[in-house]
Order: structure tokens, then C-alpha cells, then sequence
């Protein structure tokens, strides 16, 4: 009988384990969707950059731009319930001109170990996008 409920322990614990886990793969998943829109629309903000006789025209993105857009983005989407504190974090631009980095913060709060995490565990993502202009 000992055994026994050891062994139901040893599973509950297994299965709680397991669901805590899963809870923040979804939750990074989620946060890094959110990333990847706000940077395809950051990549949608750039203005034609060179293009003369001799040079095809090309984008360039600015960081002010980025920001911006991402913002607008965040705004009028839907944050799902799992994650809170959605924000924009530092890094958020361009490293080239031509790539839309948007870099995400939230906080998931893991299913049955909350009490363990009140404060919930912070995931930071980066989404990418570059602007492609074809002639």
C-alpha cells in the first residue's frame, strides 16, 4: 500500500511537471507570434533609399520607424490570457537597415506551480523581418 501511493506521488508529480512545462512552450510560442507580426509590420515601414541611373532603388528601415509600427501593432492585438507584462524590450530596431528586429517581454504564469512562481517566469523573444524590394 506504501508503494503504491509512492508511485501515485512519483506520477502526480510527473504530470504536474510535465503541464508546467508545456504551459511556458506555449507561452514562449505565443509571445514569439506576437514578435513576429509587430516585426512583419515594422518591416512594412520603409521608405526607397539610393536608386539613380546606375543603382536599383532599396529600402532602408529606421529604428524610430520600427518602434513605432511594433507599438501600433501591439495595440490592436490580442494578448493571449496566459501572458501579461507584454511589452517591447531594448534591442527592438535595425542592425542593417534592411532587417526589422521587434524584441518582446512578457511573464508566463506555469499551470499548478504558481504558488511556487508568483511572480511568473519572464520569456524575452525576438522576431525578424527584412524588407524586400523587388523590381
Amino acid at each position: 500500500m506504501v508503494l503504491m501511493i509512492g508511485y501515485v506521488l512519483i506520477a502526480l508529480l510527473l504530470a504536474t511537471v510535465v503541464a508546467a512545462g508545456s504551459s511556458l512552450y506555449l507561452g514562449h510560442k505565443k509571445l514569439l507570434s506576437l514578435a513576429d507580426g509587430a516585426a512583419l509590420a515594422a518591416a512594412d515601414t520603409f521608405t526607397l533609399s539610393g536608386g539613380s541611373a546606375d543603382t536599383d532603388p532599396g529600402t532602408l528601415l529606421t529604428g524610430s520607424g520600427i518602434n513605432a509600427a511594433a507599438r501600433e501593432y501591439l495595440s490592436g492585438a490580442e494578448v493571449p490570457r496566459s501572458l501579461s507584462g507584454v511589452q517591447l524590450a531594448a534591442g527592438t530596431g535595425t542592425p542593417d537597415g534592411r532587417t526589422a528586429e521587434v524584441r518582446l517581454s512578457g511573464v508566463v504564469h506555469p499551470m499548478f506551480i504558481n504558488f511556487l512562481i508568483p511572480d511568473g517566469i519572464v520569456l524575452t523573444v525576438t522576431g525578424t523581418a527584412r524588407a524586400h524590394l523587388v523590381l
